[in-house]
Formats: C-alpha cells, structure tokens, sequence
C-alpha cells in the first residue's frame, strides 16, 4: 500500500510537472499575442467576467472535497459497491447545483450594463462571452462530476492528461484566431468549443479506467439521507470555500472597481506569472493530498506525523527558492516579455510575493486538516474573509492597487495561528508549540539564506534584463544556488531544532492546557 500510495503520487507530479512546463511556456507567449491583437481592455474584460463566474461557483459549496474525503476509506477497502452510491449522491447534488448556478446566472446578466457602463465593447460580445463561460462552468456540474472519484483515487493524472492537452490545443487556436482574424467572438467561441471536447473525452476515459462506475443520478437521491456526513462536511466545507475565493478570486474584480479596465489587465501580467509559479509547487506538492488522505485512514499516527514534518520543510524549502528569484527577477522578466510600460510599482511585487510565500507554506497544513475531516470551524474562513475584504475595500480607496493586495495577506492570524493549533489539537493530539518552533526555525533559515544570497548576488555580473537567455540562466542559478544554501542550513540545524524545540517545551511545560493526550 506504501509503495502503491508513492508511486501515484509521483506518477500525478510527472504528469503534472511536464504539463505545467508546456502550458507556462504558451500561456505567456499567448498573453502577448491576445494583448498586441485583442487589446488590453478585452484581457482585461475576459478576467473580470471569469472573476465574476467564479463567484457563482461559490454554489458547489465544497461538495467535491467532502465527497472525496468520504471516498478516501471505501476506495481504501476497495468497496465498489459504496463507491457508486456515493458518485451517485454527488451526481444529484451536482444536478441541483447546477440547475441553481443557471438561475444566479442569468439573474446576474441583468446587472452586466450596471458593472461594466462604459468598456467601449458592445453588450453583444460582453453577453457572448458572459454566457460562454457560464456554459463552460456549468459542464462540470452536468458531466464532469464523477472525476472526483480520480482525484480521490489519486489519479488526478487521469484528470491534468487531457485537460492540459486540451488546454494547449484550445490556447494554440486562440492564437491563431487572434493573429489571422483579431475576431473577440471567435476567441470566445473556442473557449466554450474546447470546454465541451474535454467533457467528451474525459467521460471515454473515466469509463475505461472504471468500468464498474455506473452512476445513477436517480439513485443518488434515493439514497442522499445514507450519507448525511456528506451534507454535513459541505456545509462546513461551503465557508471555507468562500473565505478561499475572498482570497484569490475577488482581487481582479476590486482592481477593475477601484483603479481601472486597464490596470486590471496590467496586474493580471503579474498575477499570471505568480500563479503559474503556485501551479507549478501544487502540481509538485498537491499531488500528495489524496495520498495524505490515504494515509490517514491507515492510521498511523507515528508515520502521520512524520510525513507531515517532512511535506511542511519541503515547502518551506520551496516557497524560499521560488520566492526570491521572483523578488529579484520579476521585474526584468515583465520587461522582456511585454515592455517597460507594463512595469508595476515595487510594493506590488512585494505584496505579490508574500502573498504567494503564505500560499505555499500554508499548504500542507490544509492537506492534513482536509485529510482529518476537520472542517468544523466555519468561523474561521468567515473571519478570514471579512479581515480579507475589509482591507481591499479600503486600501484599495486610499491606495488602490496596493491596498487591494494588503487585504491578502491581512488574514495572516488565522492562518498561522488557528489552523496549526486545530490540527495539532484535534488531529495530531500533540502540542502545537513543535509546529510554531519548526515554524519559526525554518523561516529565520530562509530568511538568512535570502539576505545573504541577495548580498552575493549584487557582484553578480550576469543583467538578466538583457535577453531572455541571460533571464533564465540568472533564474536557474540563482534558484539553485539559494536553493543549496537554504539545504545546508536545514541540514546542519535539523539536530540544533531539535534540541532547541525539546529544551524550549520543557521550559514551557509540555502539559499546556490545550494539549490532548493519544
């Protein structure tokens, strides 16, 4: 089972991996092409209305991730039987969810002359691709659903295959249209095209793969009141889906809302850069989050703990190598790739790339907790939201595009705090206090690694501003070498923490109130 568990999750980051490497490289050689022949104000729209779209999916209220968890022990057992009255309930809860995402849909059309009053595009190509994108949302409610079975069955590979290979082929012919045509519905047109190809595709392969996958949506509402932790988790689940998208999906709407159409595609060069570089460590590390479930329900608390130390330093060590050439390189790369006018204020980058460090470090955090089923504390993404948003609403009228970026990382309290003490309290049952002391250990390392690289760096003759080779070798070699000196810190300190946290919790008193026994 450990080999097996492995394996898949090596196999999903390969996958992962070598499609997220395709896709980086065309998604940025597009983005110029759509800016030269589409305009910015059309990537601009584009990004809004998905912002938008991305708001009604707020209704699947987290059903996929709680299903998925109550998959975890049946695929375990191998219960086949369980397995298709589950993805059935999910069939019919998606059903409904769906036919709800239509209405909200089309109520919210009528306000899109209220949102966007003067664009300088017609309402005809703003509704075109308003429902468009709606359409493409809602196949995955009406036929898509059963992938969550791949993803618990840690074949999300299944999944990125041919969702990835339909991504380049769908971007590939947006580029030419966009070349040869300049034509906003043609473009929009693709979009949807590819979105029903996928559906197709993946349903073929889903039945190979699972043969004795017969969903009955019809059965599923039979048997919705057998499985009442599924509407239990999705209420919990619902929150913090919510404080997510308050996170990452409301910033482009509050930059188009307090700074311009414009500015919103100019921050979106930034943002692409950033979130390719998280797609890249979730396709690395994300990989691993069935197998954490997985893992769970083996039931081992030993090995449990183990693997999480071991995933927590990996994304320190990570979010370090990815965030300081970022710092230090992003700048020349905008230059390069789309010119010197698309260059951003220095607080916007910095903001950027704390915000994405959180991202990173947090992850493993929220596996283990989702891996626990401990989704219970619904005051925390509510509070995380409106901390979130408060911020942006405000920073963003006194300071506009850098204050909507402070509502970010303003929530940092919850995640940091609360989240790490719930895990240990009622998933490891273990003192919390090992997790700050790793914590803090390990960021003073990547904190010194990246003052001292970033004082190396500056008798570096290399100018990465002067072409794009020069960029990537100063990104390789610096990666890899803060890389390497962040390693030997953690290397040569692994036995100093532990000492240190072992002497520090016998000064504080290992017995803390909130301690649990096993």
């Amino acid at each position: 089972m450990e080999e097996s568990r492995v394996k898949k999750s090596l196999l999903n980051a390969r996958v992962n991996l070598i499609f997220y490497v395709l896709i980086l490289l065309i998604s940025f050689f597009s983005r110029k092409i759509f800016l030269n022949c589409l305009g910015d104000d059309f990537v601009g729209l584009t990004g809004t209305l998905m912002s938008l779209l991305n708001f009604l999916n707020l209704a699947e209220l987290g059903i996929s991730t709680a299903i998925g968890y109550v998959l975890y022990k049946p695929i375990f057992e191998r219960d086949e039987t369980r397995i298709n009255e589950i993805i059935s309930v999910l069939g019919y809860m998606y059903r409904w969810i769906g036919r709800l995402i239509i209405a909200a849909g089309v109520a919210l059309s009528c306000f899109l002359p209220v949102i966007f009053p003067s664009t300088g595009f017609s309402y005809g190509i703003i509704y075109f691709a308003y429902y468009s994108f709606l359409a493409s949302s809602l196949i995955g409610y009406f036929a898509n659903y059963r992938q969550t079975l791949l993803g618990a069955d840690q074949r999300n590979y299944v999944v990125a295959f041919y969702f990835q290979t339909a991504s380049i082929i769908k971007i590939i012919c947006q580029m030419l249209s966009a070349w040869y045509t300049g034509s906003y519905y043609l473009w929009i047109g693709i979009e949807l095209f590819f979105g029903i190809i996928y559906s197709f595709i993946l349903n073929w392969k889903i039945n190979q793969v699972y043969p004795w996958l017969k969903s009955d949506v019809a059965l599923g509402k039979k048997l919705f009141k057998k499985y009442p932790e599924v509407t239990k988790y999705t209420k919990q689940l619902f929150m913090h889906r919510l404080g997510s998208f308050f996170q990452f999906q409301m910033t482009p709407f509050l930059v188009y809302a307090f700074v311009s159409l414009q500015m919103a595609a100019y921050f979106g060069n930034y943002s692409t850069i950033v979130d390719k570089l998280h797609l890249l460590v979730n396709n690395l590390l994300g990989s691993t989050e069935a197998s954490v479930g997985n893992l769970i329900a083996e039931g081992n608390a030993g090995k449990i703990r183990k693997v999480f130390s071991e995933l927590f330093s990996l994304r320190m060590l990570i979010a370090g190598t990815v965030c300081f050439p970022l710092y230090q390189l992003l700048e020349p790369f905008i230059t390069l790739w789309l010119g010197a006018e698309y260059i951003l204020p220095r607080e916007i980058m910095l903001l950027l790339v704390i915000r994405l460090f959180i991202t990173i470090t947090r992850g493993v955090v929220d596996q283990f907790l989702y891996g626990y089923g401990l989704f219970w504390d619904v005051w925390a993404p509510l509070a995380e939201s409106v901390i979130n948003i408060s911020v942006a609403i405000i920073g963003g009228y006194l300071w506009g595009l850098p204050g909507v970026l402070l509502g970010g990382v303003s929530s940092l309290i919850i995640v940091g705090i609360w989240k790490p003490f719930m895990l240990y309290n009622w998933g490891f049952r273990k003192n919390v206090m090992n997790y700050w002391f790793q914590f803090g250990y390990q960021l003073a390392l990547v904190s010194i690694s990246a003052v001292f690289m970033g004082w190396i760096w500056k008798f570096v003759p290399l100018q990465p501003s002067a072409s794009f080779f020069s960029w990537f070798l100063c990104a390789f070699l610096m990666a890899v070498s803060y890389g390497g000196v962040t390693v030997l810190l953690m290397y040569c300190g692994t036995q100093g923490m532990r000492g240190m946290t072992r002497r520090a919790l016998e000064m504080v008193g290992t017995r803390l109130p909130w301690r649990k026994k096993n």
